[in-house]
């Protein structure tokens, strides 16, 4: 099998991953899952569409990972995962899709607006 390289996004993080056939290590910017995403919570967000479709000893999985914060990048990584399956073995989108890997969350914050505090909160009305 040859290397496999997908994309995937999440709020203002980027996620580029390339999949060889290998023993289920997965390298985020030189550093091992465990030591990048040191919770157990993102680590198994990560793994959730390997373990779905049992192949999560089979993959390599390396990846650069920049923008956003630990969430948004752990959720586009696990998107970039899903789609590199899919390009692996079609018969999997389907079960990917239903458990909704595959779809790209598309919420960004939303911008701040001039003569206000944050995009929606407004100053206090002072009548006099």
């Amino acid at each position: 099998m040859e290397v496999i390289n997908t994309i995937g996004r999440r709020k203002s993080a980027v996620a580029r991953i390339y999949m060889k056939e290998g023993t289920g290590k997965i390298i985020i910017n030189k550093k091992d899952l465990t030591e990048f995403f040191p919770s157990a919570i993102l680590q198994y967000v990560v793994k959730q569409p390997l373990q779905l479709l049992g192949v999560e000893g089979q993959y390599d999985i390396k990846a650069n990972l920049y923008g956003g914060g630990f969430t948004g990048q752990s959720q586009a990584l696990r998107l970039a995962i899903a789609r590199a399956l899919v390009k692996v073995n079609a018969d999997d989108k389907k079960n990917l899709k239903d458990h909704g890997f595959l779809t790209r969350d598309s919420r960004v914050v939303e911008r701040k607006k001039p003569g206000q505090p944050k995009a929606r909160a407004h100053f206090q009305f002072s009548k006099r």
